[in-house]
């Protein structure tokens, strides 16, 4: 347990020489979820995982935002000694690692963004109430989910806040620049199909996206578009995944100090 700001993170290293690769959570996930992509990249890199605030075996937390959420990145790898390391992160993560990379040039070995961090104007005014109407809803649900460790222990007010606010991070005019400022080796694993709480081709616009992103930014590219869903990627295409690491750290020319 680390203890950080008014709240414990449950982080889980594995040590050893290898180079050191964090993982960033989806927005409701907890650390368990990349097991596959870890055993399929074995005992030659060393794997730094954590829960959020409020997930898994973490503790809540007055403040949830996304800017907590950069720099808890910084408190992991200052306890564990870290200073470079590839950042893996699936959704929400997925932002995470492009921002964190964005801002940390020097610090990161590469980027892997899997099924997130998409430049797109998906959220308006309309969409806003879809998700909160959608999570009032879930509301009862929720501290039912608790104890087996699927969802969050936030109030369901504050998950969709949380979601809304990835969405205005989400727009072009916000992460297109971040994306551009990328000078380390990124790629990105896209999977096919819909996501939890999408409509129609809804999930596909979005995607489409990259196309720019890869085209004004030569560090950047898309390493694997894989057939499972947006909610199924770490479980049924964990390989593209590991692939993709093993992928810029073979690019890795700057030197490790772990």
């Amino acid at each position: 347990m680390l203890p950080v700001d008014d709240t414990a993170l449950a982080v889980t290293d594995t040590g050893g020489p290898g180079i050191p690769v964090v993982y960033l959570n989806g927005h409701t996930a907890t650390q368990g979820y990349w097991r596959r992509v870890i055993a399929d990249l074995g005992t030659g890199y060393r794997h730094i995982t954590y829960d959020m605030r409020a997930r898994g075996k973490s503790k809540r937390s007055a403040d949830y935002s996304f800017e907590t959420n950069l720099r808890d990145v910084d408190a992991v790898l200052a306890a564990r000694g870290v200073d470079r390391a590839v950042l893996v992160g699936w959704s929400y993560g997925a932002f995470v690692a492009a921002n964190w990379a964005s801002r940390n040039p020097d610090r990161t070995v590469g980027a892997i963004m899997v099924e997130g961090a998409q430049p797109y104007d998906w959220l308006d005014e309309a969409m806003e109430q879809r998700i909160r109407k959608l999570f009032r809803r879930l509301s009862w649900l929720l501290p039912l989910l608790r104890p087996t460790g699927l969802t969050p222990r936030m109030s369901a007010a504050q998950i969709a806040e949380s979601n809304i606010e990835i969405g205005r991070i989400a727009r072009e005019r916000v992460l297109g620049p971040v994306m551009d400022k990328i000078t380390v080796p990124a790629r990105y694993v896209v999977a096919s199909g819909a996501s939890f709480g999408s409509k129609g081709d809804e999930q596909e616009r979005i995607r489409a996206s990259l196309t720019q992103v890869v085209e004004r930014n030569p560090n950047i590219k898309i390493s694997a578009k894989v057939p499972s869903t947006h909610d199924s990627i770490l479980k049924k295409d964990f390989r593209a995944i590991a692939d993709a690491v093993r992928e810029v750290a073979a690019l890795d020319r700057g030197g490790l100090k772990t």
